[in-house]
């Protein structure tokens, strides 16, 4: 085993040395043929040049197979995930005997909502799992949703679907500043075996291919997104802990104050990007 991990460690180390340039296309993302989303901005100020003066979109990386299923929201796989959660919207549970429709007309009242979390309420960084769970335990007697579940993470993406077209906007100063330095701060740590930080791929090495795989900036602005190779919608902090387990690193939890202060700021990353969830990625 630690020969293999040796091995592995290695053939990436070379991989990253002299990787293959293929940039963001020049493609255009228009949704249902009316929405038009912003995959190309200028890079947020509070970034300081690390990424050049543009940030792009994930979904610029992906191959034209990829992106098409995104352009109509009846080739997204997504849209099955966004139809269970409209019934579980409906759906009474819990001793309180309320739905999430008894306490709200639709999910159109969350328009804009997405494009500002992770926020601070009441002193805590709190994302969107928070809010939905807090939701289920205080206003329906629920029990909790599992983090990575797929009865949570469709309702992300139904809530998240509603700012669909709109920026991100995520606040980083006043009471996020301390959250967003200490997401800051693992972004560039170098984590596990391999010693690779976030930084290293997607600040690094964004546009290149290592091996099969072409490296976006790490934009999060269509996340809960549904990956192709695992067939269904894949949370943040899903996401954020199989990037430290491949650098061969313990890795923290879903839902741990460290995730949530991370995807604060790798959110901030993409402010002016469009929210696109929910996204289709490889």
């Amino acid at each position: 085993m630690k020969i293999i991990k040796a091995l592995s460690a290695t053939a990436l180390a070379l991989a990253l040395a002299a990787p293959a340039v293929a940039g963001p296309d020049d493609d255009n993302l228009m949704i249902n043929g009316d929405l038009n989303m912003v995959t190309e901005t200028a890079a947020p100020d509070h970034l300081g040049g690390a990424l050049g003066s543009t940030i792009y979109s994930g979904w610029r990386f992906r191959t034209d197979e990829t992106q098409s299923l995104q352009t109509d929201d009846f080739d997204n796989p997504a849209m099955l995930f966004i139809d269970q959660a409209m019934d579980l919207f409906n759906t009474v549970d819990g001793t309180e005997g309320k739905s999430c429709a008894s306490c709200h007309d639709g999910p159109e009242q969350f328009a804009g909502l997405a494009a500002t979390m992770p926020k601070v309420i009441d002193g805590k960084l709190v994302v969107m799992e928070d809010l939905l769970n807090g939701h289920r335990a205080k206003a329906m007697g629920a029990e909790p949703w599992k983090w990575s579940g797929d009865e949570m993470q469709s309702m992300v993406a139904l809530i998240g679907l509603q700012s669909r077209g709109m920026p991100v906007n995520v606040a980083i100063d006043g009471p996020a500043a301390p959250f967003w330095e200490q997401g800051k701060e693992m972004y560039y740590t170098r984590y596990g075996q391999l010693e690779l930080s976030c930084a290293n791929c997607h600040e690094d090495n964004w546009g290149n291919m290592i091996r099969a795989d072409h490296l976006s900036m790490g934009q999060i602005n269509g996340f809960p997104t549904y990956r192709l190779k695992q067939a269904k919608l894949i949370s943040k902090h899903n996401r954020f802990r199989g990037c430290i387990r491949d650098t061969m690193a313990e890795t923290f939890a879903e839902g741990s104050d460290e995730f949530r202060a991370l995807e604060l700021y790798v959110q901030s990353r993409g402010n002016g990007l469009s929210v696109e969830t929910p996204a289709v990625r490889q």
